[in-house]
This record gives structure tokens, sequence and C-alpha cells, in this order.
């Protein structure tokens, strides 16, 4: 619109002009400033329609990375962009670049995770295939035949075998709860009663290691909490199990109960060899190990503290750790109080 009016003003002053010149018979001056006026004219036509159209080019761009932005359903909003249009893109850009670059983090991290977990998960399966493939191999070349070797031999590979199976199960039920196929049947329950149960359940363990397991103090009365109970002593189960398996040569291991107003603080602490500051970041991850060595040593499939981990979580809960190098460890995590 605005340009059509442009055009008709610039054909009707030179057409005025020629006229004026051609019947007052001008000096030669005249064509000269009709030609500049026509210049001058269509400079600015041109001019105009080239900013026109690269401002339409730009507010298409504009557009794009907006749609780029938005987040899965969300609507895209209107852009205004009569003023300062190059400042705004070029913000946009920077912000978009900015995004880009943090995803590409975020992928290569991630890439590493996958990489290491993949080489973690293939160095445990290794150690028991291997030993299996020993015991067959060593029973196939005439330890079948011998009574002293074959029992002993089989037995091994058993272990081996229930070592993978484990690592394995334990595998497929982070998964589970990392996907959401795993749902939790949260009921009324006493958190003191599960405790008493699963200490009870491993004393043997304890005992075998020389280990206390008791609680803090005297828990006369119920303590109710809503959670899934077979999730919950599956946590408890871990922690003491942990506890035990980096005990000292006598140690001791306490549950007690704090309570957090519309939350249940459950914590289980131990006086063993404790964990170096440096480690603690990463103790939830799935085969991280302190030290390897005394994780061979004493067995499991390094994948008990992320069980942990993500039961709580999916209870919408926290999980945290303290621990000093020779003095213990302590692990606490909250969970909903029940009446």
């Amino acid at each position: 619109m605005f340009l059509s009016v442009w055009v008709s003003v610039s054909v009707g002053v030179i057409v005025s002009l020629a006229e004026f010149t051609f019947h007052k018979n001008f000096s030669i001056w005249v064509p000269l400033v009709v030609i500049t006026v026509t210049f001058l004219l269509s400079f600015f036509l041109f001019q105009f329609a080239v900013e026109r159209f690269i401002y339409r080019k730009i507010k298409l761009i504009y557009k794009t990375i907006h749609q780029l932005k938005l987040k899965k359903g969300q609507k895209p909003k209107s852009v205004d962009i009569n003023t300062d249009i190059i400042a705004a893109v070029n913000k946009d850009v920077e912000a978009w670049a900015k995004d880009q670059k943090e995803e590409i983090e975020y992928l290569k991290n991630l890439e590493n995770y996958r990489r290491e977990f993949l080489g973690n998960v293939s160095h445990e399966l290794k150690t028991p295939i291997f030993n299996i493939q020993g015991y067959i191999m060593t029973l196939l070349e005439g330890g079948l035949d011998d009574p002293k070797i074959n029992k002993t031999y089989l037995e091994r590979a058993e272990k081996s075998v229930e070592r993978m199976v484990n690592i394995v199960e334990d595998l497929e039920i982070i998964t589970q709860f990392e996907s959401g196929q795993l749902i939790l049947h949260k009921e009324k329950f006493d958190i003191v009663e599960l405790a008493r149960d699963t200490m009870t359940s491993i004393q043997y363990s304890a005992e075998k290691s020389n280990v206390k397991l008791l609680f803090k103090d005297t828990y006369d009365k119920p303590i109710y909490v809503k959670a899934d109970k077979e999730s919950i002593q599956k946590v408890i189960s871990n922690l003491l199990v942990n506890s035990i398996k980096y005990s000292k040569a006598v140690g001791e291991t306490k549950i007690s109960f704090y309570d957090m107003d519309e939350n249940i603080l459950i914590e289980v602490s131990d006086n063993g060899i404790g964990v170096a500051q440096e480690h603690i970041p990463r103790l939830f991850e799935r085969f991280y190990r302190v030290d390897r060595s005394r994780s061979r040593e004493i067995g499991g499939t390094g994948l008990g503290l992320s069980i942990v981990k993500h039961i709580i979580e999916a209870h919408n809960q926290t999980i945290n750790v303290r621990s000093t190098l020779g003095i213990g460890t302590t692990f606490g995590f909250t969970l909903s109080k029940s009446k």
C-alpha cells in the first residue's frame, strides 16, 4: 500500500515537472532537476522495497527460531518486530546458539555415561562368565570323574551364575524405575517394625562379619509411613548390607527415626571405614565402586545404592549421604508420614 502511494506521488511529480517545462519553455536546468528528482525517488523506492524484502525474510527466520525454542505442547506466540528487529533477531540467535551448545554438551556427557555404563556391564558380566567357562573346561577335561573336584566346581559355577542373575535382575529393576513401568503400591505400615524384620533377616550375615545391628533409641510406639512396603524393605536391606560389607573388624550399624513434620527421616549409620569426600557425589551411580579390589572380594552387583536412590526418588522423596574416612557413613532418606 505504502509503496503504491510512493509510486503515484513520484509519477505525479515527474509528469507535472515535464508539463511545466514544456509549456513555460524553461531553461535547460529544469530537465536536470526532473532527472535528479526521478533518480532520488527511484533510489528511495528501491531502498524501501529492498528493506521490506529483507525484513520479511528476517521475520521468517525470527519466527522459525521462536518455534524451535518452543517446548512440546507450547503454542507459538505472535512476534512483534516493529522496533529494532536486527537486535531482537541477534539476541534470539545468541540465545538459541547457547541452548544448542548446552544441549551438545549434555549429549556428550550422556554418551560418555553410556560408554562407561556399557564398559561396566561388560566388565561385571565378564568375570562370572570366564569363571563358569573355566569350571566347565576343567570338568570336561577329566574333573567330572573326580568326586573331589566335580561337586566343588559345579558349586562355584552355580555361584557365578547366581551373580549374573542378580546383576540382570538389578538392572531390570533400575530400568523399570527409570521408564516408569514399575508401579508403587503405597500403603500404611510401621517403619520401625519393617526395619526390625529386615535386621532379623540379615542378622546371620551381620554376626558372621562381627557387626551389631541395633536401633539408636528405644522405639516402643509404631511410626507409620505411607510407601511401597516391599520397595522400602529393599532400601533398608541394601543399606544394612552395604554397611556390613564396609565395616571394620568390629562394626556397629544403627537405625534411627526422626519426625520431620510431614515426613519421617530414616537414617542408617555405621562406624565403618568411611568414604572420601571426592567419591560421595558418585556413590549412587551404577557399578561405581570406591575400592574395586575390596568390592570384588566382598561381592555384590554394584547396583545396590543405585536401586536405593531410584526407589526413594520414585516416592518423590530424597536421600543423602555423609561420611568421614575412618569414622563411618550415614545414609538418610525421607518417607511421607501417615496417621
